[in-house]
């Protein structure tokens, strides 16, 4: 069981999120939360949004050896694809989408029930 070890001051204005059974390492995924804890979902979306497309680094601040040999800072993106949909999840436009595509098949749903019924 997962535990928040900090309860937020205004819980109306604050989210989280986990994750389980994801393919991801560990020490980049400890790097990428910390990079984004405390930004606002928007700013964190757009910076994660930015490594995907290798505009920004996330730095690697505690699991850093062996980097920065001759190369200019680390990009890990395998992590930072499950990071932006759970935070898409959270800001809304991914559910609203989904809600979108359920009343479309309620919709066909509807529609073949009608044409059963009047083939009967």
């Amino acid at each position: 069981m997962v535990r928040y070890s900090l309860d937020p001051e205004k819980p109306t204005k604050s989210c989280k999120s986990r994750g389980s059974n994801l393919r991801v390492h560990f020490k980049t995924t400890r790097e990428t939360a910390q990079a984004i804890k405390g930004m606002h979902i928007r700013k964190a979306t757009k910076y994660l949004k930015d490594v995907t497309l290798k505009k920004q680094c996330v730095p690697f601040r505690l699991y850093n050896g062996l980097v920065g040999c001759g190369v200019p800072g680390r990009m890990e993106t395998p992590m930072h694809k499950p990071a932006l949909f759970m935070l898409e999840d959270k800001d809304g436009k991914k559910k609203e989408e989904k809600e979108q595509k359920k009343e479309k098949v309620d919709k066909k749903a509807e529609k073949i029930k009608e044409k059963e019924a009047e083939r009967e």
